[in-house]
This record gives structure tokens, C-alpha cells and sequence, in this order.
């Protein structure tokens, strides 16, 4: 990872095959839903997700809001601590664990069809033979369409049961990721869904493994449509609270231009 993000934020670079590209070469995506609790679908158990007006101009001179919701609201990141007590807090990361060389895979068609889709390593190798080999220490995002569900009761898909059915990551294709080095001891999943494991994964096997060693999720991804398969990196932002568990997120996209 190190010579790529190098050549994002060495900056002045040009983009030809004597050397890196530079921060001249690369536009900026939102990949973030807006923080609105109109619209943000919280996860079932979760704290509810409030914005109440506690100054105005006119009457205090300036204009501030209070904001009350859980770590993992809207667009977030999750730190490796959220499942394994052993691991590090959201303050206990470095700043590198934070912006890594980005993929995405595109699973739409699988999802329509099958909302419990698990994605393969299968999968993951054709996507490889078609775009080249993961980089390592990635961040391997699934883009299953569940963005355009945002702000609907359709994005929990619960059936008649009360399950929720969202696709995601087969627990042996994060274990190939992890085994062959491709997440690392850094490296994360992401998507347009809850969680990396499909919703009825109700042990969560996928994220235990993930958030092992600084690896990290991104959940509720937005404008996927503007991620290039290869060539990209995301930057993850967000409030660092004290043995923090992830946080409400800005997570940006460097898109090359060519």
C-alpha cells in the first residue's frame, strides 16, 4: 500500500508510466449519505438517531445543533474492537489505517436476484482475472445496489418473520482475503448495506474476522456508481471518540481522472 497512497499524496505528480500520479491527477467522491435522521435507516437495537436545534442567529447570535446517535449511524466506519475486545479502538488506529488503495465489486445483478447473496472467492477471482490482483492491505467494496434503497423501509428488506435479508461477503471469501494477504494486517471491507455479511449471518462471523489485527468496515456506502473498479483509494473520516467503536463517517473517494 505504501507506493500507492505515496503517489496520492505526494501531490504535483503527473499522470504518465515514468511515475506516480499526483494529487493534480485524482477528483474527489462523496461516498457518504447525508447525515440526515429524516432519511437514515438506523440498525435494529440501535439508538435513534435525533437532531434538535439548541441556537439560532436571531436569537443567540449563531446556529448550532445537538446531535444524539450511536457510533454506527448513517455511513460509518467500524473500529476492530466493535466484535473482538482484544482489538484497538477507534483511538488506538494510526492515521494509515484510515486511507487505503480501493476496489470495488460490482454484485448488483447477484443481489437482485438473490437478496442473501454471498459473494464468493470465486467471485473475487474472476473479478481479479478481469481488473488485476487486489492490492494489498485494500479496501474491497461491494457495491449490491442497496443504496438506492436509502431513506425506505426497502433498505431493511425484513420479511414476514421480522428477518432482514441484505447481501454481503461469504465468510471463505474474507478468509482468502485475509489469507493471501490482500486485507493484511490493514485493509477493509466495505459496502452499501448494514454490514459486510449478509443480514442473516446473525453471529456476524464476517465482521469477527474482519475487525481482527487494524482492519476496519465501511457501511452504508453511497455513490458507488463513481468508484472505479481498480486505481482508487478512500479516505475515512469521522469524530475519534475515547476506546471508540467506529463512528458516523466522511469517507472519500481519490478517483484517478484518466
Amino acid at each position: 500500500m505504501a507506493s500507492a497512497v505515496g503517489g496520492v499524496i505526494a501531490g504535483g505528480g503527473s499522470a504518465n508510466a515514468a511515475g506516480p500520479l499526483g494529487l493534480r491527477d485524482y477528483r474527489l467522491v462523496n461516498l457518504a449519505h447525508v447525515n440526515d435522521p429524516d432519511r437514515t435507516k438506523v440498525y435494529p437495537g440501535d439508538p435513534a438517531f435525533t437532531l434538535s436545534t439548541v441556537a439560532t442567529v436571531p436569537e443567540h447570535g449563531f446556529y448550532l445543533q445537538y446531535v444524539q446517535q450511536g457510533e454506527h449511524t448513517g455511513t460509518h466506519w467500524g473500529a476492530p474492537a466493535h466484535f473482538n475486545a482484544d482489538q484497538p479502538h477507534a483511538d488506538e488506529l494510526d492515521a494509515e489505517d484510515l486511507f487505503l488503495p480501493a476496489v470495488k465489486v460490482d454484485v448488483r445483478e447477484q443481489a437482485r436476484r438473490d437478496a442473501d447473496y454471498e459473494v464468493t472467492v470465486a467471485d473475487l477471482q474472476r473479478w481479479e482475472k478481469r481488473h488485476g490482483r487486489i492490492p494489498r492491505e485494500a479496501a474491497v467494496v461491494l457495491w449490491t445496489g442497496w443504496e438506492d434503497r436509502w431513506g425506505t423501509d426497502a433498505f431493511y428488506n425484513f420479511d414476514d418473520a421480522g428477518q432482514m435479508h441484505q447481501p454481503g461477503f461469504s465468510l471463505a471469501a474474507v478468509q482468502w482475503l485475509v489469507k493471501t494477504g490482500r486485507l493484511g494486517r490493514r485493509g477493509a471491507l466495505g459496502t452499501d448495506t448494514f454490514s459486510p455479511e449478509p443480514a442473516v449471518d446473525v453471529e456476524y462471523s464476517v465482521s469477527k474476522l474482519l475487525y481482527r489485527e487494524h482492519r476496519i468496515s465501511l457501511e452504508v456506502l453511497a455513490n458507488l456508481a463513481e468508484l472505479p473498479e481498480q486505481g482508487g483509494h478512500v479516505l475515512v473520516g469521522g469524530v475519534v471518540n475515547r476506546r471508540g467503536s467506529g463512528s458516523p463517517a466522511s469517507v472519500y473517494a481519490f478517483v484517478p481522472k484518466r
